[in-house]
């Protein structure tokens, strides 16, 4: 009987070592991470592969015992655009299948590769390894290609050609939901009998719901404020500047609601999104406050700290932030768009806003201030929903597609 013992994961374009929030690094960090600790703790040993992108960086580093993250060379030794990338894709196969070619002489049973950049290069090393290749793509060029804002630049040919040859060549796909496995399906002409619908997790021992009187008080905030947080990557595709306008026309509206809003994060390579311009034209300095990305127990915090997390964003496959904030007791006011209607129970853990018109926003903003039943019955919802999502049965499930991977590729591989 096959069983699945050791994994090579690759995330190539960034590493689960660094913080979310800033760079290239996001929900999909926290995922890579917690689904290798979690396979760990079940038996499964990990091997995550990734870029060097700093000369002082070990060749591999343990990040907790049955996990190792190994830095491959591949183009300059330092922080490069996500869009340069494709142009390095041999060199980041090569140097991830030029590791002898397994890591301690033990051979791996499963490749899986995250983001579509690591997916082309792990067709070819699934090949060198005469190995199966299970992909997640975390988000989808034809998807946001679809869901362009005015002035943006569509993703590139070069990518939907890299993402349909992963679609074509993988031995089985795992989708975040079935909306993400439904648009593999209908754009990429993807089996749906090799699409695995998995849900991603949340650490439900720092994401949980404490006392929000006193992560304010750490935090500084005021309890009579209305306390609305954004947190993460600042760009355009995220929408925090949905949330700004929203912002300003709610207090043009409503000057006596006492508004704070917190935005926590950082630009990401070439789509940095200035905001500070944008919040001193609306005359919102001393409402709206920008802060730097901060690590998982510290985001609690200001999710707990919060009476409404805002996620705006135009494209996700999922929305993790979402989760990690109704795993605190805080309602959640998003988007109506990809996973997030998975994510977020609507009027049971929080709000969905169809669109992206600021007046829209601003409206809900409204409604949720001045339904203090709502906001308590939401929050409490969301506690409830984010306890079924634990980091432990996306591993287990993760697991069984692994298995499944490999019972199929042994049998292509007798016929």
């Amino acid at each position: 009987m096959l069983q699945v013992k050791r994994v090579a994961m690759l995330s190539l374009h960034t590493s689960p070592l660094e913080q979310p929030g800033s760079g290239d690094a996001g929900g999909m960090n926290v995922y890579v991470r917690s689904v290798a600790v979690e396979l760990a703790r079940s038996g499964v040993e990990v091997d995550i592969f990734t870029r060097s992108s700093d000369p002082r960086q070990q060749p591999a580093v343990e990040l907790v015992p049955g996990v190792t993250v190994r830095h491959i060379t591949a183009g300059p030794r330092r922080k490069i655009a996500k869009e340069a990338l494709p142009g390095l894709a041999d060199a980041l196969a090569l140097g991830v299948s030029d590791i002898h070619p397994f890591p301690a002489g033990r051979r791996f049973d499963v490749i899986h590769s995250h983001y579509w950049v690591s997916g082309t290069a792990g067709l070819a090393v699934a090949r060198a390894w005469d190995l199966p290749l299970v992909h997640t793509m975390h988000t989808m060029a034809r998807v946001k290609n679809l869901r362009l804002q005015a002035g943006e630049k569509p993703e590139p040919q070069v990518r939907i050609d890299g993402e349909q040859d992963i679609v074509d060549g993988a031995t089985r796909l795992i989708a975040n939901t079935s909306t993400e496995a439904a648009e593999l399906e209908a754009l990429y002409g993807a089996d749906p009998l090799e699409v695995d619908v998995v849900a991603p997790g949340v650490d439900l021992q720092i994401f949980s719901s404490r006392n929000s009187h006193a992560a304010r008080a750490r935090l500084g905030v005021p309890r009579e404020v209305f306390h609305v947080v954004f947190a993460g990557r600042i760009q355009r595709m995220k929408g925090p500047q949905v949330l700004v306008r929203a912002a300003a026309e709610l207090h043009a509206r409503r000057p006596d609601i006492p508004l704070q809003v917190s935005i926590l994060g950082a630009g990401s390579g070439s789509e940095v999104l200035d905001l500070q311009p944008l919040i001193d034209s609306l005359g919102l300095h001393a409402y709206v406050s920008l802060h730097p990305p901060v690590g998982a127990a510290a985001l609690a915090d200001w999710f707990r700290a919060a009476d409404v997390v805002a996620v705006p964003s135009f494209s996700e496959s999922f929305g993790l932030v979402a989760l990690e904030a109704q795993a605190c007791g805080t309602p959640v006011l998003a988007a109506n768009v990809g996973g997030l209607p998975k994510a977020v129970g609507h009027g049971r853990t929080g709000l969905l806003v169809d669109g992206h018109d600021s007046g829209r926003w601003s409206a809900e903003l409204e409604r949720l201030h001045d339904d203090a039943g709502l906001r308590r019955a939401l929050g409490y919802g969301a506690a409830v929903h984010a306890s079924a999502f634990g980091w432990k049965r996306t591993a287990s499930l993760t697991a069984e597609s692994y298995l499944q991977a490999a019972e199929q590729f042994s049998a292509q591989s007798v016929r």
